[in-house]
């Protein structure tokens, strides 16, 4: 999504909060499967973080629709990437329903991707939020929910330690991080064995804070500009070393369970995630108080904004069967049209919608955030989807790398470039 797209989108998504809109139901769902033989839908859902509740929502539609029998593979933390999903479409057993980010990735899998432009919940998604997944005319993808990701904090710890600044800046980051390890807290919870969070989040942060993120891009396609001598992305590995250094013993085998474990139990003050852990914070901690910080790359006023986006979209194989293909797009409707789907998205997996149509309260203190974030308009938009396949998997591993010191700065900067010189030949 462009800058103006995102700004379009986000605009209208906050107006509707505000307006209340009124929640419109729609019929999908109610009806019997009229099919004599069961249909069996394969589907992977990326969101560990709500796999007890997505396997709720799908046994409610299962008894909605006795012909059908809905199979769930949950893969989320380490398990999240996209090597099996390859290996099972290659085989053609791959699942009826799975997730895409758009943009190159979307362009990747075009030959796998149905096309959703005829389906009634398009005309409710938010403007902007479908540029991502629209291949000339068509649209191949129905929007996941709305994220947001900085550093979470603990609003009590930081209250204990008497920390009454909010850090926006790097150095005020420092300054926070040292007050509470001199209160014998630990500041950051650093689950760096998954490398998402390096190769997406927090690298994301630097291509987000780009003058022009997609003339940087391109740029570096055509080789006019460069990350190993871009000034945003040496203040990163400063920042990731504030984490190393204020962080847990062992991030590198720290995975996200644990990483969120340590956060909820009160054994770190902040952790770089996003407002998808509210569910499982509520299971660990219920009524955590707990808020969002800015991932700051230096020390520019600049950095008081959190990353906003639409993070994936649902999409249906195109080489699954004409039934399958069917009741997979019936089952997406059914989910933002419904009333008992729409409130498994925001009551039950506390997503915050991208439909307008969508009524959404009470969604926990990290969506509260992010909209106060976008009703300040102090929003960057996600970026790694635009980078050229394989990138994203090697700037993890490089990253890595450099948190197991087997690369000093320069050299991981490197790296990097390199990746990137590879990937876009």
């Amino acid at each position: 999504m462009n800058k103006k797209g995102l700004q379009i989108f986000l605009a209208g998504f906050f107006f509707f909060l505000l307006s209340a809109c009124e929640t419109q139901n729609g019929t999908a769902g109610k009806e019997l499967n009229s099919m004599e033989e069961p249909i069996t839908l394969e589907i992977r859902n990326p969101k560990v973080e709500i796999s007890t509740q997505f396997e709720q929502m799908v046994r409610a539609y299962e008894k909605e629709n006795p012909g059908v029998k809905i199979n769930v593979r949950t893969v989320g933390g380490a398990a999240d990437d996209l090597t099996d999903l390859k290996a099972q479409i290659a085989a053609g057993e791959g699942p009826d329903i799975f997730t895409n980010g758009g943009y190159e990735q979307a362009k990747l899998w075009s030959n796998y991707l149905e096309d959703l432009s005829d389906q009634p919940w398009v005309e409710n998604v938010y403007e902007g939020a479908l540029e991502p997944m629209t291949i000339g005319e068509g649209i191949y993808g129905m929007p996941v929910n709305v994220e947001g990701y900085g550093f979470i904090y603990n609003k009590d710890l930081f209250e204990q330690v008497g920390i009454e600044t909010l850090p926006k800046t790097l150095t005020e980051l420092i300054e926070t991080a040292e007050s509470l390890e001199a209160a014998g807290i630990t500041p950051f919870a650093t689950g760096y064995y998954e490398d998402w969070k390096l190769s997406d989040h927090l690298m994301g942060s630097a291509f987000a804070r780009q003058d022009d993120p997609d003339a940087f891009i391109a740029g570096l396609n055509d080789g006019s500009q460069t990350i190993e001598n871009n000034e945003t992305f040496k203040g990163l590995i400063q920042l990731l070393d504030v984490t190393l250094e204020f962080g847990n013993d062992d991030p590198l085998t720290t995975d996200y369970h644990t990483e969120v474990t340590l956060f909820a139990n009160g054994e770190a003050a902040m952790i770089q995630q996003g407002n998808w852990i509210q569910p499982l914070i509520d299971q660990l901690a219920p009524n955590m108080n707990i808020g969002f910080l800015p991932i700051p790359v230096n020390d520019s006023p600049k950095n008081d904004v959190l990353a906003v986006d639409v993070p994936n979209y649902w999409v249906v194989n195109q080489k699954s069967t004409p039934q399958k293909k069917q009741e997979a797009k019936k089952f997406l409707n059914w989910m933002v049209s419904t009333e008992e789907g729409q409130k498994f998205i925001t009551e039950q997996f506390k997503f915050i919608p991208a439909f307008k149509h969508i009524e959404a309260n009470d969604l926990g203190p990290l969506a509260e955030d992010v909209m106060w974030y976008v009703k300040a308009d102090k929003t960057l938009s996600f970026h790694w989807f635009k980078h050229p396949e394989g990138t994203r998997d090697e700037f993890g591993f490089a990253i890595q790398a450099y948190v197991g010191n087997q690369l000093n700065r320069d050299q991981l900067l490197q790296e990097l470039q390199k990746s990137w010189e590879r990937a876009a030949r």
